[in-house]
């Protein structure tokens, strides 16, 4: 199970990456959003296997009609996984929002 100092701490530990409220929330950026805590418990970050995550684990990741024209955004359920797992989405997020390579 991941928290919300989990996601904080992992996502600043990758270069570059900054911390700051994205719609009142906290959100962290590479050089565009990475990572955002979407309501308590629930995290978005970009992933470019949203279909594939939330068709074989639709517990866990998933999206709302918000997302919708966003395809490359995915939201979940931090109690739903475990710290490894929360680095290798944050790794790939990290990626695709432009940040720098270690």
């Amino acid at each position: 199970m991941a928290t919300e100092d989990d996601v904080r701490s992992a996502a600043l530990a990758l270069p570059g990456v900054t911390e700051r409220l994205s719609w009142g929330r906290p959100a962290w950026f590479a050089a565009t959003l990475m990572a955002r805590i979407w309501e308590d418990g629930v995290l978005t970050v970009k992933t470019e296997e949203r279909e594939a995550l939330a068709g074989t684990h639709p517990e866990t990741f998933f999206w709302t009609p918000h997302h919708d024209r966003s395809p490359q955004l995915v939201l979940v359920r931090l109690d739903r996984i475990d710290l490894g797992e929360l680095g290798e989405l944050l790794d790939e997020s990290h990626r695709l929002a432009g940040g720098r390579r270690r």
